[in-house]
């Protein structure tokens, strides 16, 4: 049966419903997907798709969410193609799609993601396991807002991605949203993902400096190297899934963020 749905980029997709040769050109979709229970008819993933590490083992590899090998892609005959706006290259996206039902997220905040989830739900035949978990995310989100405003958390950090050169998440970004909702303010105030001196960071006086795991995998090592700039500005190291993926592992995120801001 042929069904059409709407993306997050308002494209129309045409699909055989409901699928059963699915693609994800992003980790967080495909640890989604799984959730969902796609197990058997996820047929490929990138090489960065870790979780669930029991259920990716076995699945073809076909690139990386920025390199995808389009002919490994082809020979797999998807019936569906699931990937992202920021997370792959336009240029390739647009090429698959020639072929391909290619359905799109473009996740800037919780709520983009909460529809991303509705959404895929829909297109993959699971909107009861979807919406069960938007219920869960929905209720974890709205108690860490409160507890927030309850232990008058306000925060400015500086949120960093990446090393040579430094990286921050700025406005407007997933990550932003999360630091906002629990009441951690950010210190960057340009879009997307600005290039900053350790100078520069020293300038916007931030609370807290940030070092997530990824895509950078920040360590202790870097601590020191920031404190030798900013002695008095407190360096955490903290985990980049839960700030920045944006599929069920939101359910998980939730116990991460209450304990974050008790040491807050």
């Amino acid at each position: 049966m042929r069904r059409t749905f709407r993306d997050q980029l308002n494209r129309e997709v045409q699909i055989d419903y409901p699928p059963k040769r699915v693609i994800s050109l992003v980790p967080s979709q495909t640890e989604l997907l799984f959730e969902l229970g796609l197990n058997q008819e996820i047929i490929g993933l990138t090489k960065f798709c870790i979780h669930p590490a029991g259920q990716v083992k076995g699945k073809t590899t076909i690139g990386g969410t920025k390199n995808l090998n389009l002919d490994l892609i082809r020979s797999l005959k998807p019936d569906l193609i699931i990937g992202n706006k920021e997370e792959n290259q336009q240029h390739q996206i647009e090429e698959l799609m020639q072929e391909f039902p290619v359905w799109m997220s473009d996740v800037n905040n919780l709520n983009d993601a909460k529809k991303a989830i509705e959404h895929i739900g829909e297109l993959v035949n699971r909107a009861p396991e979807a919406a069960y978990l938007n219920h869960l995310i929905n209720a974890g989100f709205n108690d860490l807002q409160n507890l927030a405003l309850q232990h008058h958390i306000r925060r400015s950090a500086v949120y960093l991605i990446w090393r040579g050169p430094y990286m921050a998440a700025g406005k407007g970004t997933f990550i932003d949203h999360m630091m906002a909702l629990n009441g951690i303010h950010n210190a960057v105030t340009t879009t997307r993902y600005p290039e900053l001196t350790l100078t520069a960071i020293a300038d916007l006086r931030p609370d807290l400096i940030l070092l997530s795991s990824e895509p950078y995998p920040f360590s202790e090592k870097h601590i020191q190297v920031i404190h030798e700039v900013l002695p008095l500005t407190e360096v955490r190291l903290v985990d980049g899934e839960m700030f920045s993926w944006y599929g069920s592992r939101l359910v998980k995120a939730v116990q991460y963020f209450f304990q974050l801001q008790k040491e807050l």
